[in-house]
């Protein structure tokens, strides 16, 4: 008999796996597609010789993962890479605000306005921030706060709405660019506790940077599995689990998928029939000719690429999405052009780009041409540059990854308690009703991203269950 079985094999099983495989625990994981990754895969989409990242791509959040940072996944392979600048937002007059590894260039780009507030509202955090992102990452209750005081002094910041916070800017391109982190999460401007989610994506700038991973995101994943193994873990793909005896008899079983498929497999009935999923996304991976011809020079040098003409317009995309129920005219893009810091990605002089919008669950439409008209306001020629493209709205997103509900690629929506008390209103989010089974994909907190964390707190509920038992 196992000690645990893992379904799933994205970042968040992984890490799962890896954290009690290196406790003496002799774990399996069961992953349902030919390749492990979940979100954090890199395939050849388009063109022989692009290597594209389906999902996610910079990474953030991973470089700064508490989880990821006590393992020796650089020995396995995994080397980040940077941009000369990690974010940048790009007005259609040619103009551009940024958000760069210091602080101070940041606040510049802003104007001489805002400079001043930004530098405020982001430097007294920045040098415990590697307490702050654990213990921001940890809740709730699986690890008491480190640093209590500078929590306390986020939550009072970061709590409120974003549309509050961002009343210390008093010009555009500070507030732009920061809605354009909340809607990194597809909340709602004004939802509870976005103003956090800007600060959480700033902060991990400053601190480490938007990295890429060499070779695409399949490099993490890849990392995670070799590790895993090493620590004589297995891995078996190919192995769609549709009941929990399909699995081998263990003492636990650790799900890294959504909630709805768990109940399924498990039997847990309407356990999570209250749990919401959010927006879907329709995302197209481009194979270019060259570089994208952005107007502002900033945005040529950033590996992460955000569009929207202003505060007004992302948050008019969101609510046409989020209340609406519809495509917006105007979408708020993120587009990520990998191969500005990792020429590998593409043959010599050629790049690998990626842009998605956001569509409601489950939308089946076309955003090609909408999404690249947006492009043209902020790079003229970008249809020129197209050699091929791959598109993929919710359907296909769905297909492809079994988590993403709809095109939900957060696994959940990220507004009101659903953003902190996932998947449900309880201070234990990774145990079920079956007090061997747990869940640890990004339906659990600290939610969506590529950082483990998710893992790495279920991984605490399940060997503290295995050393009772």
């Amino acid at each position: 008999m196992l000690d645990a079985v893992v379904v799933g094999a994205g970042p968040n099983g992984l890490t799962a796996a890896v954290e009690l495989a290196r406790r003496g625990f002799s774990v399996a994981v069961f992953e349902a597609r030919s390749t492990v990754g979940g979100g954090a895969r890199t395939e050849e989409l388009t063109l022989p010789g692009f290597r594209h990242d389906p999902c996610s791509a910079a990474h953030p959040l991973a470089i700064n993962s508490p989880a990821f940072r006590a393992l020796p996944l650089e020995r396995y392979g995994l080397e980040w890479l940077h941009a000369e600048l990690p974010m940048a937002h790009p007005f259609p007059d040619g103009t551009a605000a940024v958000l760069a590894r210091t602080v101070g260039e940041t606040a510049a780009s802003f104007g001489p306005r805002d400079a001043g507030a930004y530098r405020r509202l982001v430097e007294p955090f920045l040098p415990k921030w590697d307490t702050l992102a654990r213990d921001f990452m940890s809740l709730p209750l699986t690890a008491l706060p480190r640093d209590p005081v500078t929590l306390a002094r986020f939550g009072l910041a970061g709590l409120p709405p974003s549309t509050l916070l961002m009343r210390r800017f008093r010009d555009e391109p500070a507030r732009a660019l920061f809605s354009g982190l909340v809607a990194h999460v597809m909340a709602p401007l004004g939802g509870f506790a976005t103003g956090a989610i800007g600060l959480v994506f700033a902060l991990a700038a400053h601190a480490r940077g938007w990295p890429v991973a060499r070779g695409g995101s399949q490099s993490l994943s890849d990392a995670l599995t070799a590790y895993l193994r090493d620590l004589g873990g297995s891995v078996h793909t190919d192995y769609e689990v549709k009941r929990l005896d399909d699995l081998p008899p263990a003492r636990a079983y650790v799900f890294d998928t959504s909630p709805t498929a768990l109940a399924r497999i498990a039997g847990f009935g309407n356990h999570y029939g209250r749990y919401r999923y959010g927006p879907g996304v329709f995302k197209v991976d481009y194979a270019l000719d060259g570089p994208v011809p952005w107007t502002a020079k900033e945005a040529r040098a950033a590996g992460t690429v955000q569009i929207g003409a202003s505060s007004a317009e992302i948050g008019a995309a969101l609510r046409a999405v989020s209340r609406e129920g519809r495509a917006p005219d105007k979408p708020f893009l993120i587009t990520v052009q990998p191969s500005v810091a990792d020429p590998t990605r593409a043959p010599a002089g050629k790049h690998v780009f990626w842009a998605y919008g956001h569509v409601p669950n489950g939308w089946t439409g076309d955003l090609t041409d909408t999404i690249e008209r947006q492009l043209e306001r902020f790079a003229p020629g970008f249809r020129d540059r197209v050699l091929a493209r791959a598109t993929a709205g919710p359907p296909e997103l769905a297909a492809r990854n079994a988590n993403y509900v709809g095109g939900d690629i957060a696994s959940g929506a990220v507004s009101g308690l659903q953003l902190l008390l996932r998947p449900r209103p309880t201070l234990f989010p990774y145990r079920t009703p079956h007090p061997a089974v747990f869940i640890c994909s990004s339906a659990t907190p600290p939610g969506p991203g590529v950082h483990g964390m998710s893992g790495h707190n279920a991984a605490k509920a399940v060997w503290k269950r295995l050393r009772q038992t």
